[in-house]
């Protein structure tokens, strides 16, 4: 049993200040395989003065400084990068080949540089300078979902401001995030520019969220939790970004490769177990494509192979703890009882494995959009296949929803793709399985949230713009 009794507040490692342990639960086999301690409202606030102390030096740091900072980070995280991902499979049951777990939280890092080698932070206007300064101390709360991604997602772009941090992981995937701390302790971070304190939303959260001394919050969660990030930061009306729920749609229109479209949704859609907001849940196909199409989604989610996810072969491991599972499960049951039809999958576990919090791999068909499993954000590898008549009605199904997120299109029609990808009400659309980018905004649109990461649209959230007049003669300077 591993125990980790300590949070990083001002560049140390200090016991809680009133101690409390809770069990880190391997998923993929139920038991308790380490403790963490959980902070409170006095851990918070130790953290919030060592950010505030930090803050007058850090964010009068040059560009040429934070790069040199973000370069030290890249190297340390490389020569740990291994730790990080035998945590993930420890605590989340990522499998051990799934590299996008910690690929991703570098790429963060490396575009920070690339982002502060073009950025300008200060310009000269129609009028007036312009001038973009850090807005603070930033509190950062993270899912559980893709734990180093997201930390190090608000991590590079606040310390690309000149901001300083109190960050809050999940206390269900805390261990990549004390990793990451390492990370940046080792790589010399500045005492107080990032802190790190462990414990639930209700308090730890909390207590980041109403603080007077925090100036901005960054949330990725639930639609639910970023409601109540929001209500508790009203009062010292603080910035709120969010990145919370999707349901997103992949529009398969009746010119596309539906062989590579149906492929292609399996990976992504049961990539992490199907736990992403991203996740392309919803597919819609056209009624005359609906057999061949769910045939060949079928074949292909029967090569997914579910199971330890410490093992070579494995590519899909389980959802994160039992809430989930049950959660997930009690979906299932739902589409079926509301008259959807199982083309694979089902309740329980794969027959292969008796304990667990594994699904298997489930894709429905005739889903309508009044459905549970068709409305409601699942989180678990269940794809659902709905059927339209016409492109507008496609395009109409697909924004029928409280989401916005992402949105995905197969087609081989660039006229087609331009018409429908520009009426899609979602913060990124992805055509033809193109990848996205670090440099590219990530949002979304209505319940999604509201805000941006990534690049230079991440960085400025993290800014204020500070209109200066009667500075016509100064010359531009970056910091």
């Amino acid at each position: 049993m591993q125990h980790y009794r300590h949070f990083y507040i001002n560049g140390e490692w200090v016991a809680p200040l009133n101690p409390r342990e809770a069990e880190v639960i391997n998923p993929a086999t139920e038991l308790a395989f380490a403790t963490i301690a959980l902070g409170g409202a006095d851990d918070v606030d130790a953290a919030v003065r060592a950010a505030q102390a930090a803050l007058p030096s850090y964010s009068r740091t040059s560009v040429a400084e934070r790069i040199a900072l973000f370069e030290r980070i890249i190297a340390v995280f490389l020569k740990r990068e291994g730790e990080l991902r035998d945590a993930a499979t420890q605590e989340m049951g990522a499998p051990r080949g799934l590299s996008v777990i910690t690929d991703a939280a570098l790429d963060a890092f490396k575009q920070a540089i690339t982002t502060l080698g073009h950025y300008r932070f200060e310009e000269q206007k129609d009028g007036y300078l312009l001038r973009r300064e850090p807005i603070g101390v930033c509190g950062l709360i993270t899912a559980w979902n893709w734990p180093v991604q997201i930390l190090s997602n608000k991590v590079s772009s606040a310390l690309a401001a000149g901001c300083t941090v109190v960050a809050k992981p999940s206390e269900y995937t805390p261990l990549t995030a004390l990793k990451l701390a390492e990370i940046l302790h080792e790589a010399g971070v500045p005492k107080g520019v990032f802190n790190l304190v462990m414990g639930d939303g209700p308090t730890v959260g909390h207590a980041i969220s109403s603080h007077p001394g925090i100036d901005m919050v960054s949330i990725t969660g639930s639609t639910r939790a970023g409601v109540q990030v929001a209500q508790d930061a009203a009062p010292t009306v603080k910035r709120v970004c969010q990145e919370l729920g999707g349901k997103s749609a992949n529009i398969v229109l009746p010119d596309a490769d539906l062989q590579a479209a149906a492929r292609w949704n399996i990976g992504r859609g049961f990539t992490n177990s199907g736990q992403s907001c991203h996740a392309p849940t919803r597919i819609l196909v056209h009624k005359d494509q609906v057999d061949t199409f769910v045939e060949l989604l079928v074949a292909e989610a029967r090569k997914v192979v579910v199971g330890d996810p410490a093992a070579a072969t494995t590519t899909m491991g389980p959802v994160v703890n039992r809430t989930q599972f049950e959660r997930v499960q009690g979906y299932i049951q739902k589409g079926m009882d509301e008259g959807a039809h199982l083309a694979c999958g089902g309740p329980g576990r794969p027959a292969h494995l008796e304990r667990g919090y594994f699904i298997r791999p489930t894709v429905f068909r005739d889903v309508t959009s009044g459905m549970s499993i068709a409305r409601e954000e699942i989180f678990g590898p269940v794809l659902s296949v709905m059927a339209y008549e016409t492109e507008d009605e496609a395009v109409r199904i697909a924004n029928d929803s409280a989401y916005g997120l992402g949105a995905y299109l197969f087609t081989k029609d660039p006229a087609k793709a331009y018409s429908v990808g520009t009426r899609l009400q979602a913060g990124r659309v992805f055509l033809n399985g193109t990848p996205g980018s670090t440099a590219a905004p990530m949002g979304g649109y209505k319940q999604s949230g509201n805000g941006r990461e990534m690049g230079q649209f991440g960085l400025e959230e993290y800014l204020e713009a500070k209109a200066m007049f009667g500075y016509a003669d100064h010359r531009p300077s970056n910091p």
